[in-house]
């Protein structure tokens, strides 16, 4: 598959391709996965880019991402202090923090892990990879890391994507996990506005506070505090931006006290001011919040729940 073979879309049915739009030399797609994986696998994201010339995006903190370099390259991520040489097959940790990403062109194809397909799939702790990327082999193996790029690196046609990346996705998250109950409906707990305590959060999962936290350390790669804590400040994010107004903050989560309680947490999040976050290069991650939506059925990764 070639970049200027791409032009972006969705395998979703009755979903307008003007959601996909993107700059001349752009594409981007966004397919659903087959039904059998819509518990462990969020989505499946396709980025082009023509030019060669490097290109600097940000993206917001997001659960962990199988990364498969096509005919891009070289590709490094910097979040917080630290850099990542990407490899041509990447496992993306869980994060924290916006991170940015420096390309030079071509296709990348993203594979979402929900923190159900994290522990399903991955045999170690999801904090083990908080605010990692490291290459999947290392992790896995060397044969699942050579099918991934091998299979898709044969496909002559973008709408193929989904189907093999099905196709060797599904034997994978067959076995059930003992903590498969907990983390769905803390999942769901996440999204519920105004929910941000962990002993509110443990009493209405029905859990101690101690097992809520070793579960969502293991499967999300945080404390419950930091994951509900991301997940309002996402709500709230999103929310102004798809309003139009940064600063209406009166649309942000019940559960902040004010402006500068929600303004605390966008440097937590994102480094510095939702203002001067959007005055970096974000034309991807701007994009990718309307193609997401409309294919997947919520605009982050972050705050997916179930997939349509």
């Amino acid at each position: 598959m070639r970049t200027d073979d791409l032009r972006g879309g969705t395998n979703r049915t009755n979903v307008s391709l003007n959601a996909f739009a993107m700059p001349d030399g752009l594409a981007m797609r966004y397919d659903l996965p087959g039904v059998s994986l819509r518990e462990t696998v969020s989505g499946y994201a396709t980025y082009a880019a023509r030019d060669r010339a490097e290109m600097i995006n940000w993206f917001l903190p997001a659960p962990p991402m199988i990364c498969v370099l096509l005919d891009a390259g070289p590709v490094s991520i910097t979040l917080r202090q630290h850099r990542f040489n990407v490899d041509r097959v990447s496992l993306y940790g869980p994060t924290s923090r916006a991170f940015r990403a420096t390309t030079n062109g071509g296709i990348q194809v993203g594979v979402g892990l929900t923190a159900l397909g994290w522990i399903r799939l991955v045999p170690l702790s999801s904090s083990a990879l908080h605010n990692r990327v490291l290459p999947l082999r290392t992790i896995m193996s060397e044969a699942l890391s050579d099918s991934l790029l091998n299979s898709l690196l044969a496909l002559v046609d973008e709408t193929e994507i989904a189907a093999t990346l099905d196709a060797i996705l599904t034997p994978l998250f067959a076995n059930e996990h003992p903590y498969d109950d907990i983390v769905r409906r803390f999942t769901e707990l996440m999204l519920v506005g105004g929910v941000i305590e962990i002993a509110d959060a443990a009493d209405r999962l029905a859990l101690s506070s101690d097992t809520l936290r070793r579960v969502a350390t293991y499967a999300f790669g945080m404390p419950p505090k930091m994951l509900l804590r991301r997940a309002r400040f996402l709500r709230s994010f999103i929310g102004l931006l798809s309003s139009g107004g940064i600063q209406a903050y009166d649309r942000i989560d019940s559960s902040y006290h004010d402006a500068s309680h929600f303004l605390r947490d966008a440097n937590d999040f994102l480094g510095t001011t939702p203002r001067r976050f959007m005055a970096q290069g974000t034309t991807f991650m701007t994009a990718s919040l309307v193609a997401r939506a409309a294919a997947i059925g919520a605009p982050a990764h972050a705050l997916h729940a179930q997939t349509p």
